[in-house]
């Protein structure tokens, strides 16, 4: 793991490494709870273990898209613990998913109106983006309802990506934004970057 600063009814399926993603109609809007879960195969014999983060940054709803006012990674829980890293790996061993946030947003205070989700390879071996990361994969479900799915074919060049956006809206409802958005980005400045508005 690396270093953090701290900081206050229709799908589509592709089945190629080009961005595989599903998504779910008429379930996006009124999630209360989320599981957000990432796996990869560990580096071949000889080569650096391979290290991904799952980050999750929170934003006042005065300034959703200003500064975080807090981030949530391998070392740092929401101060409330609506937000929680359950499962954490540094290579990709094992079976099952490598990494798993939780994030309550029914229980999230009323002063935050948006989280954004990404993930980010540690750079700490040199330079590695998602085309040197074996097998990556993403899964978003609320339950046991899978609301996005995505293995970053889209997004090979990059070292981290948004994944998610969870905005809520003036009735309090919560509704789920996917996408895959890359970042040329360290783990720490992404996190810093990752809910500002994107240039078109």
């Amino acid at each position: 793991m690396g270093n953090w600063p701290g900081l206050p009814g229709s799908s589509t399926r592709t089945h190629r490494r080009t961005g595989r993603r599903v998504l779910l109609n008429g379930l996006n809007k009124g999630i209360r709870k989320v599981e957000v879960s990432l796996k990869w195969d560990p580096s071949p014999t000889g080569q650096p273990p391979t290290d991904l983060d799952l980050i999750a940054a929170t934003y006042p709803a005065a300034d959703p898209s200003g500064s975080p006012a807090y981030v949530v990674h391998f070392d740092s829980r929401s101060p409330d613990g609506t937000i929680a890293l359950n499962r954490d790996s540094k290579t990709g061993q094992g079976f099952g998913w490598d990494e798993v946030m939780t994030v309550e947003l029914n229980r999230l205070d009323r002063r935050y109106g948006r989280v954004v989700v990404g993930v980010a390879i540690q750079q700490r071996t040199g330079t590695r983006a998602f085309v040197n990361v074996q097998k990556p994969g993403l899964r978003i479900r609320e339950g046991y309802t899978v609301l996005a799915e995505d293995d970053f074919g889209t997004v090979l060049g990059s070292t981290a990506a948004t994944v998610a956006e969870f905005v809520r809206d003036d009735s309090g409802e919560w509704t789920f934004n996917p996408g895959i958005h890359g970042y040329d980005e360290d783990p720490a400045t992404f996190a810093q970057i990752m809910g500002a508005p994107r240039e078109s």
